[in-house]
């Protein structure tokens, strides 16, 4: 997947969060998207994937060099973020099932095997709900980890992971980031550390569009 950026901007009302933004991020790659709480990170991930519209210029998909139209990239996404909610009505089991019928999980990677690279096998008839906070994000880190999807977005990855949580997403990511593109919104570096790419928000966000 490849996006490209020009003179990007949102704004809120009469606040703009950021503005000008001229970036391609190209598949293959993984970028960090720097800036301290409340710069905008978040909602420029939220801008690329499509699921809110930019206020002034203008983002261009594409995949193995054929255009891809916005209303399609979430298809091709797989997107983790604390404030994402999960069914929490399902099992574990339940929403596997569920989940992959809609984003099909990595070649070769059964629901069952998700499970256990997951460290989550005594859980896999345990309502979500009764998940704690950890294995909820844990969960949420799993399905977009190993979803077949070229494009792979992560919003503050190991918020409410203790230390092994923490080591559990940088042994995966390093695991299931080769051939996608990958962009990893942060102030935390041990979550970007693979990234051989940086952009800061604050570079163009709220500050720099005044």
């Amino acid at each position: 997947m490849r996006i490209e950026a020009t003179k990007l901007g949102k704004r809120f009302h009469r606040e703009w969060i950021f503005r000008g933004l001229n970036h391609t991020f190209h598949p293959g790659t993984a970028t960090a998207v720097l800036g301290p709480n409340g710069s905008g990170k978040s909602t420029l991930l939220n801008t690329l994937s499509g699921q809110i519209l930019p206020t002034e210029g203008s983002l261009v998909y594409s995949f193995q060099g054929q255009p891809v139209a916005v209303e399609d990239v979430p298809r091709r996404l797989a997107y983790c973020a604390p404030y994402l909610e999960l069914i929490e009505e399902l099992t574990l089991s339940e929403l596997l099932h569920f989940h992959t019928r809609f984003k099909p999980l990595r070649p070769g990677i059964t629901p069952a095997q998700l499970i256990e690279r997951m460290y989550l096998e005594k859980s896999r008839h345990k309502l979500v709900r009764d998940f704690s906070s950890g294995m909820k994000q844990r969960l949420k880190l799993g399905l977009a980890l190993y979803a077949d999807s070229p494009l792979l977005l992560l919003d503050e990855p190991t918020t409410n992971l203790d230390r092994a949580g923490v080591a559990w997403y940088q042994e995966h990511v390093q695991a299931t980031v080769a051939g996608r593109l990958v962009i990893v919104s942060s102030n935390v570096p041990e979550e970007y550390a693979f990234c051989q790419h940086q952009i800061s928000v604050t570079d163009f966000g709220a500050q720099a569009a005044r």
